[in-house]
């Protein structure tokens, strides 16, 4: 077998494992700086656009530079996996929350699929090194997942792929060579249903977000008070935003997961309007035990609510 048939049947292997895993696409990119995306940051960072977000400015080389985070790294393998549920909030006038926070923070559920994808390569194709990345590290995953073929930054920043764009996004870098995939191509065309549909404009040009004005991140990340200014712009959104994906013609017909650790506490989805606005602590820690909606702790969840309950 030819040195490239041996790549590709190695990268085949590795994408038919994922698939068994659960992803729902795989692609691999060959891991190199990103030149390209050197100004387009640093003209972001420069904006004020990473709001209180600190740790977007720190590790500046290695957001651009996988190499500096693994030793000898050769490929990036970029995986989705959907997280679109069956069944949603039930009272329209209630709270809403992300759909990715309904069940188990999907940092642990994706990190340990990707343990046992990098267990497989190392037993079944090569010894390798590597690290594994589940949006906590400073990688450019949207650029990579677009490089690897696996979609196109659409004008809300997300990457979007023609089943939708309701997927977690993960690597695997690592040491290994392999064969690579094509950059996919961009098909938002002249839509601007996410730009038009954003209550806060938060989107203020084309894949350019200004997190001080988004909802995700004045609900998630801001550790103060929320901005005045955005007052009756929330759309009763508590924790993160689904909305400029929502409008998403490419999410008509989004894939939904089927994964157990998803599923919500029996009780979220039937949470009236006055049960979000009632909760108590001990009620937050069962509801949210595992949920990535601990990330905000009580107090942020109620900063929000307050912040809701005074429109």
């Amino acid at each position: 077998m030819s040195n490239t048939s041996t790549l590709k049947h190695n990268s085949q292997l590795i994408k038919d494992e994922a698939k068994r895993l659960g992803f729902f696409n795989c692609g691999i990119v060959k891991a190199r700086f990103l030149n390209e995306e050197e100004d387009n940051y640093k003209q972001w960072l420069a904006n004020g656009y990473n709001a209180t977000m600190q740790y977007m400015q720190n590790n500046f080389e290695k957001r651009l530079d996988p190499t500096l985070l693994v030793e000898n790294a050769k490929s990036i393998i970029v995986l989705l996996f959907p997280y679109y549920p069956k069944k949603q909030q039930k009272y329209t006038d209630a709270p809403v929350i992300s759909k990715y926070a309904y069940g188990t923070d999907y940092h642990f559920v994706i990190k340990d699929k990707l343990s046992l994808l990098f267990d497989f390569i190392n037993n079944n194709i090569a010894k390798i090194e590597g690290r594994k990345f589940v949006d906590s590290a400073p990688v450019a995953e949207k650029k990579w997942a677009e490089l690897a073929g696996l979609g196109w930054r659409g004008k809300n920043s997300n990457l979007i792929t023609k089943n939708g764009s309701y997927f977690f996004i993960s690597e695997l870098i690592i040491d290994l060579e392999l064969h690579y995939d094509s950059p996919a191509t961009n098909h938002c065309g002249t839509c601007t249903k996410c730009i038009d549909t954003c209550p806060t404009n938060a989107i203020v040009s084309n894949a350019i977000i200004d997190a001080n004005k988004c909802i995700s991140f004045q609900t998630i990340e801001n550790k103060g008070e929320i901005d005045i200014k955005l007052k009756e712009q929330f759309e009763n959104r508590v924790f993160g935003c689904d909305i400029c994906q929502d409008v998403c013609p490419y999410n008509r017909k989004p894939v939904f997961h089927s994964e157990e650790a998803f599923l919500p506490h029996n009780k979220l989805l039937d949470m009236t309007k006055e049960e979000w606005h009632d909760l108590t602590q001990e009620e937050f820690s069962i509801i949210f035990k595992k949920s990535a909606v601990k990330r905000t702790k009580y107090t942020g969840l109620r900063r929000n609510l307050d912040f809701l309950s005074e429109l």
